[in-house]
């Protein structure tokens, strides 16, 4: 279990210590947030399972282009690097950032890791949070955008479990689309699913093994990283 956050268990941490961990969060990130809307560096927050192909998808935007934009990531895990030094053998300038046993990245987090990272450089910064659909909704890491990864092993009923999560989100990928012929996945589920709990439902089929769906990803990241100039602050 998380000791940093709880877990949501309010006998683990009161109620009132975790409004004020969550209230120095949110002005670290108003921090962060500043920092990108200054140098103009679009931020998106990766959130997914473990397993839902996060750093897949980051190797395939690198390798296809990635519409042009430099893209720069931090990764987060509990115990190694790994994932990190996967995106640097795909050509990402990219740093790791190991939490222990946190179950998720915050603000403080990724503020130090700017220090070590050229993200001024970049179009694009993407935090690869840790995986987990629970803990990485809460904290905001000054971003601008969210974008969930889901799997099309995880099925349809995620959004439904975990409606924090999709509440938050501006973009869902349904990634390894490529193991479908081997599945029962009914996309309608899924789309009924996330009407129920995100505002505006955006959704992208992709897969990062066939290149399905990176072209419309693409193309959502330089529509996103010309429009998106002040973000709002998170609540």
């Amino acid at each position: 279990m998380c000791e940093t956050c709880g877990c949501g268990d309010p006998e683990i941490i009161p109620v009132d210590v975790r409004t004020h961990i969550l209230s120095e969060n949110e002005r670290r990130a108003d921090h962060n947030r500043q920092h990108f809307v200054e140098s103009q560096v679009l931020a998106i927050n990766l959130m997914g399972s473990p397993g839902s192909g996060k750093t897949a998808l980051l190797e395939a935007t690198a390798a296809s282009g990635s519409a042009g934009l430099r893209l720069v990531a931090i990764s987060g895990d509990l115990a190694t690097e790994r994932d990190a030094l996967r995106l640097r053998e795909a050509g990402i300038e990219a740093l790791s950032i190991t939490t222990g046993s946190a179950c998720h990245l915050d603000a403080k987090m990724v503020h130090h890791a700017l220090h070590r990272l050229p993200w001024q450089e970049a179009d694009l910064l993407v935090v690869e949070n840790v995986g987990n659909l629970v803990c990485p909704a809460v904290y905001d890491l000054g971003e601008a955008l969210r974008v969930v990864a889901l799997s099309v092993t995880e099925g349809e009923d995620k959004p439904l479990k975990y409606p924090v999560m999709f509440q938050r989100a501006d973009l869902v990928l349904l990634t390894k689309c490529d193991l479908l012929p081997h599945l029962e996945f009914e996309f309608e589920a899924l789309r009924e699913a996330l009407e129920r709990v995100m505002p505006e439902p955006r959704l992208i089929s992709i897969s990062a093994r066939t290149g399905e769906g990176l072209e419309a990803w693409n193309e959502w990241l330089q529509r996103s990283r010309n429009a998106c100039r002040e973000p709002t602050r998170r609540v």
